[in-house]
């Protein structure tokens, strides 16, 4: 996890991960591109988030969850 990136605090939220600098839970994104909401709208909802936090998120989600890692994933877990 980057923590220029992501940042944790009991003080905010109950220790919920959130952008950094912002009081917006990383949840918040997933939960509005779930929803069929743009980055754009979700940009205008919470205008304390960039758009290169966004990207910079998406980034390191996808750097996650590779076809190889979730495949290592499912060994662990089985």
């Amino acid at each position: 996890m980057r923590k220029d990136l992501i940042t944790t605090d009991e003080d905010i939220l109950g220790g919920t991960p959130v952008f950094k600098g912002t009081r917006v839970p990383i949840e918040t994104l997933f939960d509005h591109l779930e929803s069929g909401i743009t980055i754009d709208a979700f940009l205008d909802d919470f205008p304390t988030v960039t758009k290169e936090q966004v990207i910079q998120l998406l980034e390191l989600v996808g750097d996650l969850f590779t076809s190889e890692k979730i495949s290592k994933l499912y060994g662990i877990a089985s």
